[in-house]
């Protein structure tokens, strides 16, 4: 038996997804991670052509339990994600003079695709644009009839923001205004592949967009009746009603020696799901009214444009020392809910730092680097890992992380060794032995085990300190991993700033 999942359920989930964010409920963030993707000699989830195997990208990531523990492991940092930073968006169609677009039509499929994107459904279609001044349009004509399928080519950009479809002078198509990306929207979300969509389509008091929402709130009614097919003969010019589920609606026919040349939609009635032209002579035409979507052009346009994207943005820079600058990154994710550190609630703070920190003494003048291991021996206890992640030296604050390549033998499996029982044993650092450096520095340092607190020197850490050591704000077990990508390894600095764009395609 075949089935399907239909574009509606797709715009469903992505709709849904959007909701889920902006619910006050629940806690998204994009983080960074993985600061020694390259380091062969590390292991588990690293590879030396972690740069080259694809070209642009990290390696493929991997999509099991054991892989999403091990991102939570070597996750950097995140930032929520808030009603400002989420957007539903579309391919970009740019409006370009002598182009051919399709016109908007509920009916094109495997039989029937559009005549000029040779699509099979209406989402992959190019029956939309978007102009200079970034307003976007709907084609409710261009011209097109079953003798001359293509349609005429656009030698007008459409301007206009009146409710009903314009017709630039000297041009076949109509085209139909449905909003205008916001500049803010246009700072963030703008890229050469996409157009965003204003949030709250339905519910915005923006009075643009009431204006074009409410304006077309008349189900099923007719703009549009396609000629497919001009008849044989006997046809008059006249008006005529189309029959159908609907009511109302009424066509003016335009003849040439019998035959149809042309269809105005003199009254488009309303609540047509589908339509036949009443012309009661029988001699071959076939006319096909356009049936709009549910309650009009505009009213809504997810449904309308086929929103089955969405796109989450995130900035990080060196506004908060959550985001240490002197680190590496080559890991880009999304994850929903993670709880806090210290209890089992949903953490909801603004940004959070899930790394572990080490407060060092201010004696301590080496230079730590980024993807080293540190070690600490704890006698009769076990020996303390991790892998450095960042170095701050004005604060004296190290932070590092540690993931299951810390505890197997040849970082990459559970194969049995030598030393197992303290090699394998997870133990936390302490406050009084001494942090041995692996190699390139072979440093060592001493933890700075009377400071406690959130800040030094007036400087704010992000985390809290008690004797010397911090723990990360969120609980690394918890959250739910629902997008991650491999990117080629980036080194933060303090000149620069990573927007990170994440588009979730439903």
């Amino acid at each position: 038996m075949s089935a399907v999942v239909t574009d509606q359920f797709r715009i469903l989930n992505a709709s849904n997804f959007v909701d889920s964010v902006l619910d006050t409920n629940n806690s998204y963030y994009v983080f960074l991670g993985l600061s020694n993707a390259k380091d062969p000699s590390v292991g588990f989830g690293r590879t030396s052509t972690w740069d080259t195997q694809n070209v642009g990208n990290g390696p493929n990531p991997v999509d099991n339990l054991q892989y999403m523990t091990h991102y939570r492991d070597t996750s950097l940092f995140g930032k929520r994600i808030t009603g400002d930073n989420v957007r539903r968006v579309i391919r970009k169609v740019q409006w370009t003079s002598n182009t051919q677009y399709d016109m908007y039509r509920h009916d094109y499929s495997s039989t029937n695709e559009s005549p000029n994107s040779k699509s099979a459904r209406l989402y992959d279609s190019n029956y939309y644009v978007i102009n200079k001044d970034f307003r976007v349009y709907i084609c409710i004509d261009n011209g097109s009839s079953g003798s001359l399928v293509k349609g005429s080519r656009s030698k007008i950009e459409p301007t206009s923001t009146d409710l009903l479809p314009s017709e630039p002078s000297g041009d076949d198509y109509s085209w139909k205004y449905l909003f205008t990306v916001s500049p803010s929207d246009i700072v963030k979300f703008d890229s050469t592949e996409y157009i965003v969509l204003p949030n709250n389509w339905s519910t915005s008091t923006d009075p643009e967009i009431s204006r074009v929402r409410d304006g077309a709130t008349t189900s099923g009614q007719i703009k549009k009746v396609y000629i497919e097919s001009a008849g044989t003969s006997e046809y008059s010019d006249g008006t005529y009603n189309i029959l159908g589920d609907g009511t109302g609606a009424t066509v003016q026919i335009t003849t040439d020696a019998g035959k149809i040349t042309k269809a105005d939609v003199v009254d488009g009635g309303s609540d047509y799901t589908w339509g036949v032209v009443d012309l009661g002579v029988g001699n071959g035409a076939k006319l096909i009214p356009i049936i709009p979507p549910s309650k009009g052009h505009g009213y809504d346009i997810y449904t309308e444009l086929g929103a089955d994207r969405v796109l989450v943005y995130s900035r990080f820079d060196d506004s908060t020392k959550d985001f240490p600058i002197d680190t590496k990154f080559a890991q880009v994710g999304l994850i929903k809910n993670p709880q806090s550190q210290s209890s089992s609630v949903t953490y909801t703070g603004s940004t959070y730092s899930s790394l572990y920190a080490i407060k060092l003494t201010d004696s301590y003048s080496g230079t730590p680097v980024i993807g080293e291991k540190i070690t600490q021996e704890q006698v009769g206890v076990g020996i303390a890992k991790g892998y450095v992640a960042s170095y701050d030296s004005s604060t004296k604050v190290l932070k590092y992380y540690r993931d299951r390549s810390l505890y197997f033998n040849n970082q990459k499996d559970q194969i049995d060794y030598t030393g197992v029982s303290i090699g394998s044993t997870v133990t936390n650092f302490n406050s009084t032995s001494t942090i041995i450096f692996s190699s390139p520095s072979g440093q060592t340092a001493t933890v700075s085990d009377g400071f406690s607190g959130s800040s030094f020197n007036g400087v704010d850490l992000g985390v809290t300190f008690t004797s010397g050591l911090a723990s990360p704000e969120i609980n690394k077990k918890t959250g739910d991993i629902i997008y991650i990508d491999n990117k080629p390894e980036v080194q933060r600095n303090i000149r620069q700033k990573e927007d990170i764009k994440i588009i979730l395609e439903f």
